[in-house]
């Protein structure tokens, strides 16, 4: 009997986060998502630990994977975040 179910993950980019960050919390004027901001502080774009929990929900239900929330804490960049979000989705494959 031969499997037909593939499992693909997809890394979730920067893009993919700034789209979740503004249909999530929206944009903080003034602030550029699109720009270079995967070393940015969170809150220096605007967005606090509620935002990121939404934006991490619509992460879990959009790719599958199960991020605690205790370790969004510790991530205060996008780049810091991207990082946990992928590590968890390369546990989870």
């Amino acid at each position: 009997m031969t499997s037909t179910t593939s499992t693909t993950t997809t890394a979730v980019t920067l893009a993919d986060l700034t789209r979740m960050l503004r249909e999530s919390a929206g944009e903080e004027e003034g602030v550029d998502l699109d720009g270079d901001v995967i070393d940015t502080p969170f809150i220096d774009l605007g967005y606090d630990s509620l935002a990121l929990l939404q934006v991490i929900g619509q992460i879990q239900r959009e790719y599958g994977i199960e991020i605690p929330d205790d370790a969004v804490v510790d991530a205060e960049t996008p780049g810091a975040l991207l990082a946990l979000i992928n590590a968890g989705q390369q546990s989870a494959a």
